[in-house]
């Protein structure tokens, strides 16, 4: 069904449907076509867009992938950091003219002169300590037998279709929180056997659904910094005196919140034939409280302000509060430094409710024995968040955690320490693993469409 779709798949079944409309003249617009896309159905695409292109079209992409990027006519490059950091197009022109723009950091990862390292050595594993999965046979899986290496980072890539998310996401996952979490809901595709989970002691899937479907679920509720937050609040002399608790300054309860938008912000509106829309409320204008609530000053700020500031403004804001700035500090190690602290979850991109979940969980206690499951994190990042991102997967499998990454980023793919690979085709004609080891060992196998272009990036 259409919900199962993901929206780089959505694009492209809008976009099949412009070909064969043949119409000349038109702009089309497309935001990150490429996600959730091998590369080798990637060129596919990208010949897609000359086609229209030749046809007389404007063709717009926003993208990050470095092949779409240097296809392009023309590239407008927007910096130079994110947030209040960015917003000006910091360079213009063909991929030359980009590489050689001093202020543009996506030119000095063209150019080379940024870049993500192949490691200089892969992790080695220990053959006593392996998870094996054997006889997977969900969907379009022939019998798989999985091995991944416990305290590793392991890149399950293929083609679209291949079937990763059917092993990993269907199958392993659901197998792993039923036997480690006690979980109860879920239903693993079926399967053999599994050896080698006795090696941890908890899975943690850090998928792209959203932190929450209203726009009271926010990245400071979610992560667990509200709380310490209200705290402070209510720790103030001002609100000492009227007598207030850390409860007066939640918009989840009556009390200090605006009643008229039950602490939102906003009112939905509801629109005949139309999607139901959103906007500010006309007696807080937006800021979620009543006037009383936001007479208490904190440093300066009202608890509305504070959740307006992005979080590397409240990082420094809170720097001296160990609690908080910790938890800030982990949202910004993953790349968010640009979203506000109290911005409405429904706002937040697949992939940075992804980033705001992993950076909940670097902020818990860690055993050293947690299975991460994470599916395309990269989607919507350039190469300098990934370098990031990348740092904090490798931070985790420093300390013995076991990582499993279903990716299509040649970048991430070459730091792994151990791929397997699933092919050959997508559908009907894939669901085998093709290929399995380290980078370079996969880089060795003739069937393998990933070894052939890791092959170019190990050099």
């Amino acid at each position: 069904s259409a919900e199962t779709l993901s929206g780089g798949e959505a694009q492209r079944i809008r976009l099949a449907s412009q070909i064969g409309a043949g119409l000349v003249g038109v702009m089309y617009i497309l935001d990150e076509p490429s996600i959730g896309l091998h590369q080798r159905d990637n060129n596919r695409l990208l010949n897609t867009l000359f086609h229209l292109r030749d046809l007389g079209n404007s063709v717009i992409v926003v993208e990050h992938d470095e092949g779409a990027i240097r296809s392009a006519d023309h590239i407008i490059d927007i910096g130079p950091g994110a947030g209040i950091h960015g917003g000006e197009i910091v360079a213009t022109g063909t991929i030359d003219q980009i590489e050689n723009a001093p202020n543009s950091l996506t030119g000095k990862y063209l150019a080379g002169k940024e870049s993500i390292k192949v490691p200089e050595a892969r992790t080695p594993y220990d053959e006593k300590k392996l998870i094996q999965l054997q006889g997977a046979i969900g969907n379009n899986l022939q019998e798989v037998n999985l091995i991944i290496p416990v305290g590793l980072f392991t890149c399950i890539t293929g083609v679209s279709g291949s079937g990763k998310s059917t092993l990993i996401n269907n199958t392993l996952y659901p197998i792993a929180a039923t036997r480690l979490n006690k979980a109860t809901t879920l239903n693993p595709s079926p399967f053999e056997s599994i050896l080698g989970l006795e090696h941890l002691d908890k899975v943690v899937d850090i998928d792209q659904s959203p932190i929450g479907r209203t726009p009271r679920s926010n990245p400071a509720t979610y992560t667990g910094i509200f709380t310490p937050v209200r705290e402070l609040f209510a720790g103030t002399q001002e609100s000492r005196s009227r007598g207030y608790k850390p409860g007066r300054f939640s918009f989840n309860v009556k009390g200090g919140r605006c009643e008229a938008c039950q602490g939102d912000g906003v009112v939905k509106v509801e629109m005949h034939f139309l999607p139901d829309v959103y906007v500010a409320c006309d007696e807080c204008l937006g800021k979620r409280y009543n006037r009383e609530t936001l007479e208490v000053k904190y440093k300066g700020k009202n608890i509305s302000e504070v959740l307006n500031m992005t979080i590397e403004e409240a990082r420094e804001f809170f720097d001296a509060i160990p609690t908080i700035f910790r938890k800030l500090q982990t949202l910004m190690d993953v790349g968010l430094s640009y979203i506000c602290l109290g911005q409405s979850a429904t706002t937040l991109s697949g992939g940075e409710a992804q980033r705001v979940k992993l950076s909940r969980e670097l902020s818990k206690r860690d055993t050293g024995k947690t299975l991460y499951i994470l599916d395309e994190p990269t989607t919507g990042l350039h190469f300098q968040d990934i370098k990031q991102l990348l740092a904090v997967l490798h931070h985790l499998r420093d300390h013995g955690n076991t990582i499993v990454v279903i990716e299509h980023n040649l970048d991430v793919i070459k730091t792994a320490d151990w791929i397997v690979d699933l092919g050959p085709e997508g559908g009907d004609g894939g669901g085998q693993i093709i290929a399995w080891g380290s980078p370079e060992q996969v880089a060795k196998v003739k069937e393998s469409y990933t070894g052939a272009y890791i092959k170019k990036m190990l050099g």
